[in-house]
């Protein structure tokens, strides 16, 4: 049995081909979602990353939604919609699941954080039951902090192990100080029996050792080790010949 067959809680993701109404319209024609069949999840952590437009962003707000999530971030109790833009995809994937069954779950989409937020005020101040909801984030409303701290006061205080952790470009308000913070963090809860599934930009996030990266290319998803990355080797490149990559930029003379 692979690693993949025990997966801690969502083992793949099929995509029901001969039931997709065209391969030739939005979602479908993205190469990542054209070529797919079945995508596998690692037990721990599983990287979804590629240049912009390659449809990271659709494919994991899919996976999310086809397993009950709200489109808008959350977790499986959250059902609000500030604008319907999510994609018919998630209808045409179909989660193959483990034995074992996640307790806590959420459904991170930095792009829509703000209407999260917002909704969780808004349900503290309707509703006169306690605990408020956001006790469970770290007590203070997440629109008093600054967007990285709102971001990593999630991560520590909502996220709390045996979880499924859905997470779309987690590190857009973070330091790479912060980033280096939310990889120990992301330890500290596959240690607690988490599985995570990250669209990530940053080099320092993908880092995680025991994992899978799937890269989506113009041919499809491919599966590539750290260094194999667009955002390793650029970044890469950029820091050890700073000098030489800016002229090429501003086309200056040698």
């Amino acid at each position: 049995m692979s690693i993949y067959e025990r997966g801690a809680y969502l083992r793949s993701m099929t995509l029901l081909r001969e039931e997709v109404p065209s391969f030739q319209r939005y979602p479908f024609h993205l190469p990542a979602v054209a070529e797919l069949e079945r995508l596998d999840f690692h037990p721990k952590v599983t990287y979804i990353v590629g240049e912009n437009g390659m449809g990271k962003s659709t494919l994991l707000e899919a996976i999310a939604v086809a397993l009950g999530f709200n489109a808008e971030g959350g977790t499986l109790n959250f059902n609000f919609a500030t604008a319907e833009t999510h994609s018919e995809l998630y209808r045409y994937l179909r989660p193959v699941r483990s034995a074992n069954k996640a307790r806590d779950g959420f459904f991170f989409r930095a792009e829509s954080y703000y209407n999260l937020a917002t909704q969780i005020d808004e349900l503290d101040r309707i509703t006169s039951s306690a605990p408020r909801i956001i006790e469970s984030y770290g007590g203070k409303s997440l629109h008093m902090m600054s967007h990285g701290e709102s971001f990593f006061a999630t991560f520590m205080n909502r996220f709390s192990g045996r979880g499924l952790y859905i997470l779309d470009e987690p590190e857009a308000a973070l330091s790479p100080f912060r980033q280096m913070a939310m990889l120990s963090r992301i330890h500290e809860l596959v240690n607690k029996h988490s599985q995570f599934i990250i669209s990530t930009h940053s080099p320092i996030l993908m880092a995680y050792p025991d994992s899978v990266i799937y890269q989506l290319t113009p041919d499809g998803l491919r599966t590539v080790t750290l260094e194999e990355t667009d955002h390793y080797v650029i970044m890469k490149e950029f820091l050890n010949n700073r000098e030489r990559m800016l002229n090429e930029l501003f086309d200056s003379p040698k």
